[in-house]
C-alpha cells in the first residue's frame, strides 16, 4: 500500500539507473536527496538500502536481473521515466511490496499529435511525395481525405484517449477497443471490449496500437486480426513492438492484405538492419521517438522530483501502477512510449 508517513529523517537515498545519456536537471532532486547514478553492471551493488529507483533508462532489461533476492533489501519504491511499465513486472516485484509509479502525462499530447501527422502522411501520400523529390520524378497523384474516415484506437488510457481527440478534431470518426466495453465515451466513442478486437479493426480506416503490453496484449494484431482489416486500412502502432506479430505483418504488407503500417516501437530496437520492414515501399519506420519533443528529457525529472517531494512529505504519489494488470490505479491503461 502506498504511504501517507514521512520518510525517515534525514536525506532519501536515490538510486539513478542512467543510460548513454544522463538525465538533465536534476539538481532539485540533488538537493532534497544522496543520489547515486549507476549503470547497468553496478546496479545490483546499489539497489540494498536505497529509498527509490529512478530508472531514467527506460528501455534496460537490468532491473530484474539486480533486484535483490532478499525482500528486506528491495528498493520501497520504482519510478521509471516512461508510460510503459512491461519491464519492471517481473515476479519478485509483482509480487513484493515495492510501489510502481511511472510517467503517464508526459507523452500523451505529444504522440497525439505524432498519430495525427502519421495519418495525414498516408492520406495524403507525403512519403511517396519525400520519394519522388528525392529522385528527381514529377508525378501527378490524387490523394485521399480524411474527413469521416473511421479510426480505432486500441487502448483507453490517457495516450489513448489524447489520440482520440486529436483525430476526432480533424474530422475522422473515432472508436475504441479496451478492457471494459462503453457508450458515449468522451473522446473515443463507442468502446468495444478487446475480446471483440476483430470486429473493431474489420471497420477501420486506421488502427491506432495504444494499449500496454501485458499477457493479454501481446501479439494481439496477428495474421487472424490482420486478415479481418480492410486493403485499404493501414496500422500505426506507437505502443509496445510485441503487440503486432511482426512476420504476419510483413506478409500482409507485401500481400496487398492491408495498405501500409506505420511503425514506431518493435520487437528489437534498434530494429535490425536485415529486417523487411525498412524497404517496403507502404512502410514508415521511426526509431520509439513519436512522444519525444523538445524538453521532454527536463519534463520526465520534474514529474520524478514532484514525486520524490511528495515520498518526503508523506503525500500521495502521483501515477501509481497496478502492478498486477500494468494499469494505474485510476483504472485507466498504463499505456506505453
Amino acid at each position: 500500500m502506498e504511504p501517507t508517513q514521512p520518510l525517515a529523517s534525514g536525506p532519501p537515498r536515490v538510486v539513478v539507473l542512467q543510460g548513454n545519456v544522463p538525465p538533465p536537471g536534476m539538481a532539485p532532486v540533488e538537493r532534497a536527496a544522496n543520489v547515486l547514478y549507476v549503470r547497468e553492471a553496478e546496479l545490483a551493488d546499489a539497489l540494498p538500502g536505497a529509498d527509490v529507483l529512478f530508472v531514467y533508462d527506460f528501455l534496460t532489461e537490468a532491473v530484474a536481473d539486480a533486484w535483490p533476492a532478499a525482500a528486506a533489501d528491495a528498493p520501497p519504491w520504482v519510478h521509471i521515466a516512461s508510460a510503459g511499465v512491461d519491464r519492471l513486472l517481473f515476479p519478485a516485484l509483482v509480487e513484493g511490496d515495492t510501489i510502481v509509479t511511472n510517467s503517464r502525462g508526459v507523452f500523451d499530447r505529444p504522440i497525439a499529435e505524432y498519430v495525427l501527422g502519421l495519418v495525414l502522411c498516408f492520406a495524403k501520400d507525403l512519403h511517396t511525395t519525400l520519394r519522388l523529390q528525392a529522385e528527381g520524378e514529377w508525378r501527378h497523384r490524387e490523394t485521399e481525405p480524411i474527413a469521416d474516415r473511421r479510426a480505432v484506437v486500441v487502448g483507453t488510457g490517457p495516450i489513448g484517449r489524447a489520440i482520440g481527440r486529436a483525430l476526432a478534431a480533424a474530422g475522422l470518426r473515432v472508436s475504441g477497443v479496451g478492457r471494459t466495453a462503453r457508450s458515449g465515451d468522451p473522446d473515443l466513442g463507442e468502446v468495444l471490449p478487446d475480446d471483440r478486437l476483430h470486429e473493431a479493426v474489420a471497420e477501420a480506416d486506421y488502427v491506432v496500437l495504444a494499449a500496454p503490453l501485458t499477457d493479454r496484449t501481446r501479439g494481439m494484431i496477428d495474421r487472424a486480426a490482420l486478415a479481418r482489416m480492410r486493403p485499404s486500412a493501414r496500422l500505426i502502432n506507437i505502443g509496445r513492438g510485441p503487440l503486432v506479430v511482426e512476420d504476419d505483418l510483413v506478409a500482409a504488407l507485401r500481400t496487398g492484405e492491408i495498405a501500409g503500417a506505420a511503425l514506431d516501437v518493435f520487437v528489437d530496437e534498434p530494429l535490425p538492419s536485415p529486417s523487411p520492414l525498412w524497404d517496403l515501399p507502404n512502410v514508415i519506420v521511426s526509431p520509439h521517438m513519436s512522444g519525444d519533443i523538445v524538453g521532454w528529457r527536463e519534463e520526465l525529472v520534474r514529474l520524478f522530483a514532484d514525486n520524490l517531494d511528495r515520498r518526503v512529505d508523506g503525500r500521495p504519489l502521483r501515477n501509481v501502477v497496478d502492478k498486477r494488470l500494468g494499469y494505474v490505479g485510476s483504472g485507466a491503461p498504463a499505456a506505453s512510449s
